[in-house]
């Protein structure tokens, strides 16, 4: 049967195989031995919204699962979530948005499980940290209620129904609704030590909350307690006010996803919470890599000229943030130069993970890490996967991966 693609070519459904589609990433991968190389995705994505049928129903509030299951039914594919602008889906490397839901899969096992397999093999990657989609947008949501419940449903879903089905290659971060502090407390003691879960995630376009608020201070110390990340995927609003001004889709999609962390990065670090959570590991995703440098060095300008107003800091804010993690994707590449002093300003070897951000329009293959002509070996292997190995206590999946992380010393055993 021939489909219209969303640029208008015909296809067939065989063509919306994802491993056809992603057969020169496969090809990547087979000419860069990738098979003794653990690889660790820590940011992909799946499209929550073709599995609300079964999340909603593990919301706790009766009235409000009501409500988001009538208006799932009143909208079709029900976004439950504030609504944007669908420009996401119209351009750049990937065009079947549209029509994704086409793709076969076999009964019997998750349907995400199963499309998540043939994009990992693809590309020659071991483990895929699971994000959802529109659920990025759930701090925008005016009922922090309605957030909570949401967050929860999809906890219990992903945590009972999807992982369990992923053969053991994907984990996840599960999002929290920070608009609770208390709701969010309760997702770490019940989630956290369910399998799979690898840390907590705080969906960045939020304009509320302030993430040095005293409200927090003890879901951090959980986090801390228990050895989980604390991860801030941004993301675009071009709803903000901040950027009204913003007369294109890719003026907005350019600073919005790094703006988002740069203010929740800026209010962590000269609010002290490096020291106050020393052992808390914090992970900034999908902001990109170069606004990395310019916070670093606007921060210490600033706190040379006004230490009284960050008592708690004993050393420089860009030593707290050479502390954290960030992920890779979207890489800047455009100046090599400038890509290098950035890996080494943020102490990469040790401090970067590898992302892809796939099924995305902008998503990055591990060839992007691995071709870096500055790299050496050992940086190659641990931003691909050791330093997420060590993060997420994921083991290597033959000899020839616990060889190298022996060889690079980042293994840490059983």
């Amino acid at each position: 049967m021939d489909l219209i693609s969303d640029r208008g070519r015909r296809v067939t459904v065989e063509e919306l195989n994802t491993s056809k589609l992603l057969a020169h990433a496969a090809k990547q991968a087979r000419d860069r031995k990738f098979e003794d190389v653990l690889i660790v995705d820590c940011d992909a994505h799946h499209y929550e919204n073709e599995n609300f049928g079964e999340i909603l129903p593990y919301m706790e509030n009766d009235v409000l699962r009501q409500l988001a299951m009538s208006s799932r039914a009143k909208q079709g594919r029900g976004n439950v979530m504030p609504s944007g602008f669908g420009y996401q889906d119209m351009g750049g490397r990937v065009t079947r948005y549209p029509l994704r839901s086409s793709e076969k899969t076999e009964g019997g096992r998750q349907r995400d499980a199963q499309l998540g397999e043939r994009w990992m093999d693809a590309m020659g990657v071991d483990y895929s940290c699971l994000f959802p989609t529109g659920m990025l947008n759930v701090g925008l949501h005016p009922q922090k209620e309605m957030e909570f419940e949401l967050c929860w449903a999809y906890a219990r879903w992903v945590t009972e129904q999807a992982l369990p089905d992923s053969n053991d290659r994907m984990y996840t971060m599960i999002s929290l609704p920070f608009s609770d502090p208390e709701g969010s407390l309760r997702m770490v003691e019940t989630f956290g030590d369910r399998k799979g879960v690898g840390g907590f995630m705080v969906t960045s376009v939020r304009e509320k909350m302030a993430v040095q608020d005293n409200a927090y201070m003890k879901l951090y110390r959980a986090l801390e307690e228990r050895g989980l990340t604390l991860a801030f995927h941004s993301g675009p609003h071009w709803g903000s006010h901040t950027f009204q001004s913003c007369n294109r889709f890719i003026s907005a999609h350019a600073l919005g996803f790094s703006w988002f962390n740069i203010l929740h990065c800026t209010n962590w670090v000269v609010n002290g919470m490096g020291e106050r959570f020393p052992k808390l590991p914090v992970l900034w995703i999908e902001a990109g890599l170069a606004w990395i440098p310019f916070l670093m060095q606007r921060l210490d300008h600033e706190f040379m000229l006004r230490p009284s107003e960050c008592p708690l800091l004993k050393k420089k804010p860009s030593d707290y943030m050479r502390d954290m993690f960030y992920s890779s994707q979207p890489m800047e590449i455009q100046d090599m130069e400038a890509l290098e002093t950035t890996f080494r300003m943020i102490n990469a070897e040790t401090q970067l993970l590898y992302a892809s951000d796939y099924p995305h329009w902008d998503f990055d293959l591990p060839s992007t890490i691995w071709d870096l002509p500055f790299l050496t070996d050992k940086a190659r292997h641990n931003i691909l996967g050791g330093t997420a190995h060590k993060l997420f206590k994921l083991p290597p999946r033959n000899e020839g991966q616990k060889q190298n992380l022996i060889k690079y010393g980042s293994y840490v055993g059983a």
